[in-house]
């Protein structure tokens, strides 16, 4: 048997409360010509005092299995990534178990920012390929309007709040035409902690701290870091560009995804951009890109996808699937 992890439910879930340019504009000295001709992003959704990490996880976990057709009781494995958890300790995960019902199952988090759902991907799947596990929920969930300085203009404009999350399913790739997760390519470089970080944390300062970042130099080292990664992948799976059905990348600015697919050579039309409507959500934005594109019919059964994310660290990957 050629054991493979199966991406067969998707679902998502955003904040009640939904951000356009114009009203941040009230608050901080910006615009929204501003913010949408430096990054394309025109709205987010920002979670109120009763919407968590945990909880907007649990959400798109109960929309994701319903699309797979499986109880929560059939899962046995959750891996939530995340950098907002809504407690030190203990993991989201098991938050995220007991919401939905869940009485015994292997449960923890993964801290990429937002090469995380790429990281919890790559973690499970590799698990279910081992057979330590069958079913499994990977989850991307973040609240960063908590970890933002609404001070600075250069950086609250860019996140927004909300949540995704995939059933993967453990099948026999012979007999189901080669679906599911075909390649992952990992990579990080501690080096480049002071360009993308928090300034704060349990360890250093005992609070949760701010976000800081330099835009510019991220920006550089995305579209060259995405790129390799994506051609990694791609010749790890044995396929080349030119037979990718859709791109779906982390949603952190639409300039850095028109350069990504330009140094690829693909298409800008097969990438699937969300990053106008939800901003930059770190590890909840690829899972949510996907599950938009699964519900409006652009990506369908046996499509051939690329998922990629860069994030603080730097943390990048990328995953070749085949739907």
């Amino acid at each position: 048997m050629t054991r493979r992890a199966v991406i067969t439910g998707t679902g998502s879930a955003l904040p009640e409360r939904r951000v356009s340019n114009a009203e941040l504009a009230e608050q901080v000295d910006t615009s929204d010509e501003w913010i949408v001709e430096r990054t394309g992003i025109r709205f987010r959704h920002i979670a109120g005092p009763d919407e968590t990490t945990a909880t907007l996880a649990a959400a798109a976990c109960r929309a994701a299995l319903a699309s797979a057709g499986v109880a929560a009781t059939d899962i046995d494995l959750i891996v939530l990534a995340t950098a907002t958890p809504d407690q030190t300790f203990p993991a989201a995960a098991t938050k995220v178990q007991a919401m939905l019902g869940i009485d015994d199952c292997v449960a923890f988090d993964v801290a990429a920012v937002c090469s995380g759902f790429l990281y919890a991907l790559s973690a499970a799947e590799s698990m279910i390929r081992a057979g330590s596990a069958d079913r499994a929920l990977v989850i991307g969930s973040e609240t960063f309007s908590r970890i933002l300085d609404w001070e600075d203009r250069g950086t609250c404009v860019l996140f927004g709040d909300g949540a995704g999350a995939i059933v993967i399913e453990a099948q026999d790739g012979a007999e189901n035409g080669d679906r599911g997760v075909l390649a992952t390519r990992l990579h990080a470089d501690g080096r480049h902690n002071d360009l993308l970080y928090v300034d704060g944390g349990p360890s250093t300062t005992g609070t949760v701290g701010k976000l800081r970042m330099k835009g510019r130099e991220v920006f550089r080292h995305a579209v060259v870091n995405l790129a390799a990664v994506m051609g990694e992948a791609l010749e790890a799976a044995g396929e080349e560009a030119s037979a990718v059905d859709w791109v779906v990348p982390h949603q952190a600015n639409a300039r850095i995804l028109d350069a990504t697919a330009k140094k690829l050579g693909l298409d800008p039309a097969k990438v699937i951009v969300t990053v106008d409507q939800h901003a930059n959500t770190s590890a909840a934005s690829v899972p949510l890109a996907l599950d938009v594109a699964v519900r409006d019919g652009r990506i369908k059964p046996g499509d051939l996808i690329v998922l990629e994310a860069m994030g603080g660290g730097f943390t990048w990957g990328a995953s070749v699937v085949r739907m």
